[in-house]
């Protein structure tokens, strides 16, 4: 016999089932890591653009208070729903470039803010809308002492057509009015016909992509929705409410003479 040549065996059956079991267990970890991390990432995703149009809808209102020109008339109502939506109007100085040829015949605009119900994807989003009135329009307002008149959807005086919505997804819009105290304090301001505002307390309440899919009616919207009420929650915990994002920050009011 030749000392060199040795006995070697194969894998038993047992040992092969034993080696694929293990192999199947490892493929599932890796593949439910896969899917935490996808999902981790959307959720990321969403949430950046979440916090881009929110910034946005910041530097849009930042921009058209800034050049804002205080009227008695001007739309300034503070809602009392459980979670508010106020609605928010004022005349603005306008760039040219922002009006249409025919419409334009200076720079005093009307700009106003409010939400809307939309109904997108076969689904309703509550959306924040930025209605906008050209100077033509707005001058006739002024001038007939009509400026009510240019705020909101329903409006008599504009052009709804030119609304837009500049946010999606929003469960909660506060605009309130500011002025300071003696020691600079910011205090609720006292509506009167001559002194202007001098910030608008903004807070703005969305909900994230995942809690954005299972609202499809006003009534979710409102946290009114039955099961999703629980996940909406309610405004004063909004700020540990992990399905939504709150932005805040307090916005001058251009403080100039009313016409």
């Amino acid at each position: 016999m030749n000392p060199h040549l040795r006995y070697t065996r194969g894998f038993t059956l047992v040992e092969l089932m034993f080696s694929m079991a293990i192999g199947s267990i490892i493929l599932l970890l890796a593949a439910s890591m896969l899917g935490t991390s996808g999902a981790g990432y959307e959720r990321v995703g969403g949430n950046v653009a979440t916090e881009r149009e929110a910034r946005g809808l910041i530097t849009q209102l930042a921009s058209d208070l800034s050049t804002a020109r205080f009227h008695k008339d001007e739309l300034l109502d503070r809602s009392s729903a459980a979670w508010p939506v106020d609605k928010l109007g004022f005349l603005s100085l306008q760039p040219s470039q922002a009006q249409s040829d025919a419409n334009r015949i200076g720079d005093l605009c009307t700009v106003n803010y409010y939400t809307k119900d939309l109904v997108i994807g076969g689904k309703t989003v509550r959306c924040l809308m930025r209605g906008f009135t050209e100077s033509k329009i707005t001058f006739e307002g002024v001038r007939t002492a009509k400026v009510a008149s240019l705020f909101g959807p329903t409006r008599t005086l504009g052009d709804p057509g030119l609304d837009e919505p500049i946010a999606f997804g929003v469960i909660s819009f506060e605009a309130r009015p500011k002025s300071r105290d003696s020691s600079g304090k910011w205090i609720e301001w006292v509506k009167n016909d001559t002194k202007a505002p001098e910030g608008i307390d903004l807070k703005l309440v969305v909900a994230r992509r995942d809690l954005t899919a299972k609202l499809k009616t006003s009534s979710d919207w409102d946290g009114a929705g039955g099961a999703t009420s629980k996940l909406v929650g309610t405004a004063a915990k909004a700020d540990t409410n992990a399905n939504l994002e709150v932005y805040a920050a307090i916005l001058r009011f251009g403080n100039y003479v009313s016409p």
